[in-house]
């Protein structure tokens, strides 16, 4: 009798909690159900904002394409050793300047990519900037550019690994670097401003920290600024002054390509 007992007791309490626990999966998916119009709601509020964001950069992109100019940096070595570039550009882009950063490998299909807009009149000048791989591909960009028939306002090399000679479209070197190897020169018909900057003299600066630099930044946006101020571009070749060797006073700064200059001037002196 009391095992009987026991026996429907426990049968009892089964069916109760069976029919407890068959009862919860159903709440739990009424209140799934009813949370969902919510969910989605603040799903949709949310995502509404970010599809109209993109509009903005279609527009600045729109202007920059009018002739306002683009600011192109190259980082180095396996894309990550030259974050300088992306401080840099953001120190461009917080000035109003168009600027992007990218990988020294994809030097070729960007460089098509400028030539094209500006072909097509969408494109104002052309600032090239890079560190080290990226400083080499900036210089030989700059000389592709050129046999496209395409000017380039501005390079600036940060610490390239060679010498590389600036292309007749170039209207102005800025040359970074801490190693006299690297010195940039000029190459032929090359009639526009050639700077190398040789900073090795300062101790904080070595191959890996002189994209990072907050001096050079600061030299490189005043002289961005002024290029964009300028309107940028390549010098006529007819502006240059004629003179009895050739050669163009034009280069400043520290340059084996300014030594052959000051040379020829002294027999004209006498």
């Amino acid at each position: 009798m009391i095992t009987r007992l026991r026996m429907q007791a426990m049968a009892a309490a089964m069916a109760m909690a069976f029919t407890l626990s068959g009862s919860l999966p159903a709440i739990s998916q009424s209140a799934s159900t009813q949370a969902a119009p919510t969910q989605t709601a603040a799903t949709q509020a949310a995502v509404t904002p970010s599809i109209a964001a993109p509009e903005k950069p279609k527009a600045s992109a729109a202007r920059a394409g009018g002739g306002t100019g683009h600011v192109y940096l190259l980082r180095g070595l396996l894309n990550i050793f030259s974050l300088g570039m992306d401080d840099l550009a953001a120190k461009l882009q917080a000035r109003g300047v168009s600027a992007s950063v990218h990988n020294h490998a994809d030097w070729q299909g960007i460089a098509d990519d400028i030539a094209s807009k500006y072909k097509a009149g969408k494109h104002g000048p052309v600032i090239l900037i890079g560190h080290s791989l990226g400083a080499d591909a900036v210089m030989i960009m700059a000389e592709y550019l050129g046999k496209k028939g395409v000017p380039v306002a501005l390079v600036v090399p940060f610490d390239g690994t060679g010498s590389y000679a600036a292309s007749s479209n170039v209207a102005r070197v800025m040359n970074l670097t801490q190693r006299d190897y690297a010195y940039m020169r000029k190459g032929t018909g090359f009639r526009g401003t050639l700077q190398n900057i040789d900073v090795s003299k300062d101790g904080s600066i070595d191959h890996i920290t002189i994209d990072k630099s907050a001096r050079l930044h600061n030299m490189v946006v005043t002289s961005v600024l002024g290029v964009l101020g300028r309107g940028g571009g390549a010098p006529k070749p007819a502006a240059a002054p004629a003179t009895a060797g050739g050669s163009t006073p034009a280069a400043t700064g520290s340059t084996a390509a300014a030594a052959p200059a000051a040379a020829t001037a002294a027999p004209k002196a006498q």
